[in-house]
């Protein structure tokens, strides 16, 4: 490895795990760096709960030195089909997907992950957090945007008595920020990522199996299918 790969050595880091695709893909990554990994999962009320036993898979996998699983209740609020009596939007194509905020958006998700991510980091003596969001899939989130990274990596610096004693200067890595579903997924095999642990569809069946038809199932699918390879998990309804 050379010095860029090894950047991490010696270094903890937390890395927000839902247990899909992208995530596992960060945690990999992380990993390949160098960097001692602390997943970090949410047990938010989230209609896909099942993507917390894939996390705990993937953590185990992935190498993570350390799993949580935080349990905040997002239902209070709702507003989202991941936490609200919505239906998840089915049989979208990829040009309905790329016109304004989905229905699948939770308020303020990431920042409320980021937040228990910056608190963790700051008790292990961490100065790094890493997040799977990317703007090119799902480009109306507000929250996976480069703007917002920056926004709250600046913010965060200014958040914790370790920032404010010099002890602690957050960087928060989105390496996915720019790239493809194909292109993670390429990434992911490289670094050895079993895919087949994984969990993304928004509203799967109770024993996990992905519908095949919700914006995410679609985007997964379509990331395997421009690698030429079949995506290891099997659908209710596969979209390809």
């Amino acid at each position: 490895m050379n010095e860029v790969e090894l950047e991490g050595k010696g270094k903890k880091a937390v890395v927000l795990l839902s247990g899909g695709l992208d995530s596992a893909t960060v945690l990999a990554i992380a990993r390949s760096k160098g960097y001692d990994a602390y997943a970090l999962s949410f047990r938010y009320g989230q209609r896909h709960v099942w993507e917390l036993e894939a996390a705990a898979r993937v953590a185990k996998q992935g190498g993570a030195r350390e799993h949580r699983i935080a349990q905040i209740d997002l239902r209070v609020f709702g507003g989202s089909a991941l936490t609200d009596d919505i239906a998840v939007p089915k049989g979208r194509d990829v040009e309905q997907m790329g016109h304004g905020i989905p229905v699948t958006y939770v308020p303020a998700r990431n920042t409320i992950f980021l937040s228990f991510a910056l608190a963790w980091a700051e008790v292990l003596g961490s100065s790094d957090v890493f997040i799977g969001v990317n703007a090119l899939d799902y480009s109306g989130y507000p929250d996976c945007r480069p703007e917002f990274i920056a926004a709250y990596e600046t913010m965060a610096n200014l958040a914790t008595k370790a920032g404010v004693e010099g002890k602690q200067h957050l960087k928060i890595h989105a390496p996915l920020m720019q790239w493809s579903k194909a292109r993670i997924i390429e990434e992911g095999l490289k670094l050895g990522v079993n895919y087949g642990l994984t969990s993304s569809c928004y509203d799967p069946a109770p024993d996990g199996k992905p519908c095949g038809q919700c914006d995410s199932c679609q985007l997964r699918q379509k990331g395997f299918h421009e690698n030429g390879i079949s995506d290891p998990l099997e659908y209710q309804n596969s979209s390809l």
